[in-house]
């Protein structure tokens, strides 16, 4: 389903002549088929799975979002305004993403549900989440809270 949602969105971008989203999806498009290439090189004929593409998706805002914080920090704003739009036409093909609030909620629920005490627990905290909320929080923020929340 994802890559037939980038391919369409690439076409259409074409049509509309929008660059930023054309070598955005472009982008996208030779990672996963970096990815696809080494899948059949472990013997998957396939290529990756629709959970991976997400996890790439997330690694690639992730990495622009932290890029477009450097380039600012230099005084590189067009270059950080370039990464930012960059982020926000990744972020179209992820689920939405809990926003502070929601993740806060959702930490503290998966604490309350394992009876999670100490940082011991941390692991457990942390699967958890990722089976729940996988491909739709930043595990980063949220283990952070846990380990806040379990000290």
């Amino acid at each position: 389903m994802l890559r037939t949602q980038l391919n369409d969105e690439l076409k259409n971008a074409l049509r509309r002549q929008d660059k930023p989203t054309i070598a955005t999806v472009r982008l996208i498009l030779a990672a996963l088929k970096d990815r696809d290439i080494a899948a059949r090189g472990e013997g998957n004929s396939e290529g990756i799975d629709e959970e991976e593409i997400q996890r790439m998706l997330q690694k690639m805002a992730r990495q622009s979002r932290e890029a477009a914080e450097t380039y600012q920090q230099a005084g590189r704003e067009d270059l950080a305004e370039k990464e930012r739009k960059e982020v926000a036409i990744i972020e179209r093909f992820l689920p939405r993403q809990l926003d502070e609030a929601e993740t806060h909620v959702a930490v503290d629920a998966v604490i309350a549900d394992l009876g999670a005490e100490s940082v011991k627990d941390m692991g457990k905290v942390m699967n958890r989440l990722r089976e729940t909320y996988a491909g739709r929080m930043d595990f980063s923020k949220a283990s952070a809270l846990a380990k806040e929340r379990l000290k």
